[in-house]
């Protein structure tokens, strides 16, 4: 049995990689997301070693517990905590064991291009400022010369390479001090890469730093390198020994490893995104399979019949059919880990023209990701195959001198099946959505895995008179009829072959429900509550100086001046991010609705706005006390002094600027709102305002309402156009599912179709007929599909009505869009078994065993 199913797999080679080709592009994208996050984490260890090189302490500010990677909002580089006093590098230096030591700052340094007068972004990388710091730096100088003045600066390869600058070249540069020009006085690299992860760094000697960066007779951090003979870790205790309170030593190794953490918590965001997606396509790969070896079984059961009358146990047939299915999943698997590395060099070139360069690092493919792959691919393949196995198992002896097996499969059990298995599916949905659980995406993606489930367990109910519906229009002429009747006259594979379109597409559009209806419910919040004649921000929502809306508020065309920040912080003992605003001008350009309390109380020390949301989820009311965390000053108790309904413009928690400015050590604005003074029009006040910011602000630009809701709209679009296009891997699948269906479809009709040319079927009318049978099936997954997609984004709008998104929008014509693109799809999918269908010779056909 075992020779004859090898035998088998190689004398159907095309049907062994139609087959492979779904579990292909699964594990292709399993594996490719594995070896892109292996090779950047790779390549950040190789980075921060470099950083680290030669220094063998760290002394720092301590923190109540590290932002996530970006977290903070201050987009300068510096850590969130407090400055050390220069009074300590003397006693420092003075420890037992210390080499050298030496004081470092750093913060944000907007560099201007000078060709397009506007700020250099790559990608929303930070912009960081530095100090030089001769002894210990992990710069190396590759051109020019390190900044000895107040007027020059240093400037990363990777930015002088991308934008043509050059030593001796002046160019403007924007800091915490507000704008700068400043003469290009060398060109730095890290010692292994150009760049870091595309952040543009401007470097400045110490004392220049110290004035731009607000670090007057402080420093950011200590380096220390230790004498020969003494071990870091020994070092760092002495060091740590004659610091102040708040302040610690820690190894070079250890900060190494902190910088790693942060890196990893952000690359930990990006490969779980992208499994996701990698999993979905296996899912959808699975209908594929499943209906593929449905359909094999039924092809090869003369054959399985013969080998039961020639003595072959059930146990031995059923062992057959996985054994075949183990072999596709190795294969498949094995090409998916090739594709995978394929994928992750596209996906790196990606991220680089993104801007989010990582440093240079050959592609990591470590054995794990291997053996998940392999594990993942197999196993899905053969679990996708048992229940076909079974069915080939009981196949009898008997059928061996019959041309066909009818379909055993009740479709009273499956309808039990497949209502239970829908209603589970339903439930932990609205488990996941509505009720209070750790874990409710996890929860969510299992109910939607199981409600697809369901759905394609069901569908055959309603797939024939669907399929008919679908086909009407075609049966004018015979080879429509026929398509039309091929389509129906096997409700159970017509249903499995849609299925997996069905789930691509319903996917797609969830998605484009959900985004509609969050931009209507945004735009419609923004609309609310926005009252400033006019916004400032930056392209890429980046941070910017304070000393913009200082500049601003001595300007007479103005009458409020409003700043916005945000930051991370801790609520409690869970993570959230705290806006920053002025309750003297917030309500003058924001309507912020109030259920309870006053904005103007916030201007009390140690005070807090919480939204109605999460005041109910964690029962505050006005005058209640909850502990918040911030890096930089540890836990603070913050009185409720007022509730608020969610809008688009604050997060759960809103404190005044002077609490901000008491608690955060990174001071950068994210927004500035601003209204115009009486007598002055909002278009004057834009021209001149647009004019003061490409001299002095290059990087902030100027919107009025309508431009600002569109920069939120935008963004977005941006955000789920990505999640569009990797959701698209599985309608890619699924076409080849379609492709796969029919092509073994003709070989289980040769005898049928060789009949029909003998009647009188052209070419022609032949290749018209798949393909009608191929609309049918994908238009039917399409409805499906959309079907389910907006029950699930209505489900969504309902579950997050108390965050603001309320409003359900059902974009028409992007789901009639959809419904076109199946229909073209079954067309493409059914080029291939068209043709063969029509080259058949119908004198082989007709005699065919």
């Amino acid at each position: 049995m075992f020779r004859a199913t090898i035998k088998s797999l190689l004398a159907r080679k095309l049907r062994l990689v139609l087959t492979a080709l779904a579990v292909v592009l699964g594990v292709g994208f399993t594996a490719g997301t594995y070896v892109l996050t292996d090779t950047a984490l790779k390549s950040f260890d190789d980075l921060f070693g470099n950083v680290y090189a030669g220094i063998d302490v760290v002394v720092q500010g301590t923190s109540a517990f590290t932002p996530s990677a970006g977290g903070s909002g201050g987009g300068g580089g510096g850590q969130e905590t407090k400055p050390i006093p220069e009074s300590v590098l003397p006693t420092v230096q003075g420890v037992d064991g210390v080499a050298s030591a030496d004081g470092s700052v750093s913060g944000l340094a907007q560099i201007v291009d000078p060709s397009t007068g506007k700020g250099i972004h790559n990608g929303g990388a930070p912009t960081i400022g530095n100090s030089w710091d001769p002894d210990t730096t992990s710069l190396e100088v590759v051109q020019g010369a390190a900044p000895t003045s107040s007027s020059q600066v240093a400037i990363d390869a990777g930015t002088a390479t991308d934008h043509h600058l050059t030593v001796g070249q002046q160019i403007r540069i924007g800091t915490t001090a507000g704008p700068g020009r400043y003469t290009i006085s060398g060109i730095v690299r890290f010692k292994s890469s150009d760049s870091l992860l595309g952040a543009t760094l401007a470097v400045f000697d110490l004392r220049t730093a110290q004035t731009l960066f607000d670090r007057v007779g402080q420093f950011d951090l200590i380096y220390v390198r230790g004498q020969d003979g003494v071990a870091p870790d020994q070092l760092a205790t002495r060091v740590g020994g004659v610091l102040p309170k708040g302040f610690e030593a820690v190894t070079a190794a250890s900060a190494a490893q902190q910088q790693q953490d942060q890196v990893n918590q952000g690359l930990g965001f990006l490969r779980t995104g992208l499994l996701v997606f990698g999993f979905v396509a296996l899912f959808v790969g699975a209908f594929i399979i499943f209906n593929t070896f449905n359909i094999v079984v039924s092809q090869r059961s003369r054959e399985l019949a013969l080998f039961r009358a020639l003595g072959a146990s059930r146990r031995q047939v059923m062992t057959s059919v996985l054994v075949e299915s183990f072999v596709v999943g190795v294969v498949a698997s094995i090409g998916g880990v090739l594709l995978g590395i394929v994928l992750a060099i596209g996906l790196k070139a990606l991220l680089g023209g993104l801007g989010l360069k990582l440093p240079p690092t050959a592609l990591v493919v470590s054995a794990r990701t291997v053996i998940v792959s392999l594990i993942l691919g197999t196993g899905i393949t053969v679990v996708a195959a048992v229940s076909p196995a079974r069915r080939a198992s009981r196949v009898a002896p008997i059928e061996a001198l019959r041309d066909s097996v009818a379909p055993s499969a009740s479709i009273r059990r499956r309808t039990i099946v497949g209502t239970l298995v829908t209603l589970a599916g339903v439930g932990l949905v609205a488990l996941g959505l509505f009720g209070h659980v750790s874990n409710a995406g996890s929860v969510v993606g299992l109910g939607a895995a199981l409600t697809f489930l369901g759905v394609t367990l069901l569908s055959p109910l309603f797939a024939r008179p669907l399929a008919a519906a679908i086909g009407a229009p075609f049966r004018r002429r015979i080879a429509g009829k026929l398509g039309s009747e091929n389509a129906n006259r096997n409700p159970r594979r017509t249903a499995s072959t849609s299925a997996a379109l069905m789930i691509g597409l319903g996917l797609v559009a969830f998605v484009a429900v959900f985004a509609a209806s969050l931009k209507a419910s945004a735009s419609a919040t923004l609309d609310q509550v926005l009252r400033a004649d006019l916004t400032l921000n930056s392209s890429q929502f980046s941070p910017f100086s304070t000393t913009l809306a200082d500049d601003l508020r001595k300007d007479p065309d103005f009458s409020v001046v409003s700043q916005f920040r945000q930051a991370e912080a801790k609520a409690g003992t869970s993570d959230t991010f705290v806006v920053g605003v002025d309750p003297s001008t917030i309500q003058q350009v924001a309507d912020v609705q109030m259920v309870a309390g006053s904005v103007a109380d916030l201007s009390k020390p140690n005070t807090v706005m919480v939204s109605r949301t999460e005041a109910n989820g964690k029962g505050l009311k006005v005058g209640d006390t909850i502990p918040m965390t911030f890096p930089a000053t540890g836990k603070q108790e913050m009185t409720v002094v007022g509730i608020f309904e969610p809008n688009q413009l604050f997060n759960d928690y809103a404190i005044s600027l002077d609490t901000y400015d008491a608690n955060f050590e990174q001071l950068f604005d994210l927004t500035v709102f601003v209204n115009v003074a009486p007598g002055v029009s909002v278009q004057d006040a834009e021209s001149h305002l647009e004019t003061f910011l490409a001299q002095n602000y290059p990087s902030v630009q100027v919107s009025d309402q309508e431009q600002f809701k569109q920069q939120q709209l935008q963004m977005i679009d941006q955000l789920f156009a990505i999640v569009r296009v990797l959701l698209s891997l599985s309608i890619i699948i699924s076409l080849f599912g379609i492709v796969n269906t029919l092509g073994l479809s003709i070989y289980e009709r040769v005898r049928e179709l060789g009949l029909l040319r003998a009647v009188g079927l052209s070419r022609t009318q032949t290749k018209r007929m798949v393909r009608v049978e191929a609309v049918i099936i994908a238009v039917l997954g399409a409805v499906l599909g959309l079907v389910i997609g907006i029950a699930f984004g209505w489900a969504m709008v309902q579950a997050l009505k108390d965050l603001g998104i309320n409003t359900l929008d059902i974009p028409v014509g992007q789901l009639i869009m959809m419904l076109i693109l199946a229909a073209l799809l079954g067309v493409v999918a059914a080029i291939w078994p068209a043709r063969r269908a029509a080259k058949l010779n119908m004198l082989d056909a007709i005699s065919y065993e």
